[in-house]
């Protein structure tokens, strides 16, 4: 889910931690027919295009995978802390709880708005205030190579006419 967002903060009547098995299970439904799609179009030579933006998206789903289905297992916790590796009272979470935790921020420019601007003046502007995650960017890259390439990853064929018109 981009940005933070839990599943349950669309549907807030589910408990979050049957929101977050539900999306481990969505995904390992999803990375099953990603795999196929992938394995099916490298085997009938599709177009290379194709099979880059699968293999970004499938690489980034198994990435998110593994840290929703193992991490919280053997990391303890890492909320304002190091995390440590196979603690022995077990981790934070059981077999198919556990969170993303390869987190990134970039953020670039802070400012406070002055204050005569109407809305927003006297509040403070953070550039770039996402919070991001590298299997996250890699599937986003390959629904992007498949949205701007649309055109030429998935051609129609179009039908072939006869060259005689007999009726």
């Amino acid at each position: 889910m981009a940005m933070g967002t839990k599943f349950n903060d669309f549907l807030p009547f589910i408990k979050e931690d049957s929101a977050k098995l539900f999306l481990t299970l969505f995904r390992l439904v999803a990375i099953v027919g990603l795999g196929y799609w992938l394995w099916d179009s490298i085997k009938k030579q599709g177009p290379k295009l194709l099979n880059l933006a699968l293999a970004l998206i499938f690489a980034g789903a198994l990435g998110n995978i593994i840290d929703s289905v193992f991490y919280g297992v053997i990391f303890t916790d890492s909320y304002n802390t190091v995390a440590k590796l196979f603690p022995e009272g077990g981790g934070y979470a059981p077999l198919f709880y556990g969170h993303v935790v390869d987190m990134l921020q970039f953020p670039l420019v802070e400012w406070t708005w002055p204050k005569w601007i109407p809305v927003v003046g006297g509040d403070t502007f953070l550039f770039f205030q996402y919070i991001f995650n590298v299997a996250d960017t890699a599937i986003s890259s390959g629904v992007g190579i498949m949205i701007v390439f649309n055109k030429k990853i998935f051609k129609k064929e179009t039908p072939k006419m006869n060259e005689s018109f007999e009726d």
